[in-house]
């Protein structure tokens, strides 16, 4: 499922295929899908005739900045979103929804003066599209956490440690296979109270998002984490063989070894 991984390829999909090139038409079937009051005929109106100049991210949400003062368009990719420019996909096959290009499943798109378009595909219907969204509404980006910012935030919670390292208001962009294998990673359990970790734990718990980030980057996904052979009932620990524990922490499935995240 998409994470802020997807959501930077889809970025950089955006950033080298779809700038400066006049929007001749918006495409808008599904008036659910356009959020916080956004309608069909406003955002028609807010971007037809004007070019993308420039795309963004943080966390998650894509930030696409418009000519002429026009607004800023905010891409979600929910749980099973992709972003399409000419017909070619941003990201890895998705792992858990149909890659079937469905004409239904387009649930926003934009068509250039030359005939070249950009769509939102989501089969499940979880994204959004909005405009002039408020960005300080989410922390700061994973990429760019501190591990002074990530003691703090830990420091001031009792919840699950997962929970804190998703919640996108501190956070932006760890999704739930990113933060089980940064905790992977770390030895930690998810759900101990994020306020228990010591500062030695914190520093490890740095060190293994940065390196989480960097090295599924690499590989092409959120879904390549070396826990991932084990997010499956009845699966041992790919480390040292011992049980996986499946529960619910943070509202979310949660893998985690039982025997070296502490």
């Amino acid at each position: 499922m998409p994470e802020m991984l997807e959501a930077e390829e889809a970025r950089a999909l955006i950033a080298a295929r779809a700038l400066d090139r006049p929007v001749a038409s918006v495409f808008t079937p599904d008036a659910w899908y356009l959020k916080r009051g956004l309608t069909p005929a406003a955002a028609k109106r807010a971007l037809k005739g004007r070019t993308l100049t420039e795309a963004r991210r943080r966390g998650k949400q894509i930030l696409v900045d418009t000519s002429d003062g026009g607004p800023v368009l905010a891409l979600h990719l929910g749980m099973s979103g992709r972003v399409l420019v000419d017909g070619d996909a941003a990201g890895d096959p998705l792992l858990y929804a149909s890659n079937r290009d469905a004409p239904e499943w387009r649930r926003f798109g934009l068509t250039f003066a030359d005939g070249g378009t950009l769509f939102l595909r989501d089969p499940r219907r979880f994204g959004a599209v909005e405009l002039d969204p408020d960005e300080d509404r989410l922390g700061p980006d994973a990429f760019d956490l501190t591990k002074p910012y990530l003691a703090g935030v830990l420091a001031g919670s009792r919840a699950p440690v997962k929970a804190v390292l998703m919640d996108q208001h501190r956070i932006a962009g760890l999704g739930n296979l990113l933060t089980d294998e940064a905790l992977f990673r770390a030895g930690i359990d998810p759900a101990r109270p994020a306020d228990s970790l010591d500062p030695a734990e914190v520093a490890t718990l740095h060190r293994a998002v940065r390196t989480t980030l960097r090295t599924l980057q690499r590989r092409g996904g959120s879904h390549t984490g070396d826990h991932m052979v084990a997010r499956e009932p009845g699966a041992v620990c790919p480390r040292d063989g011992a049980p996986m524990l499946r529960r619910t922490v943070g509202g979310r499935t949660t893998f985690s070894c039982g025997l070296h995240q502490t």
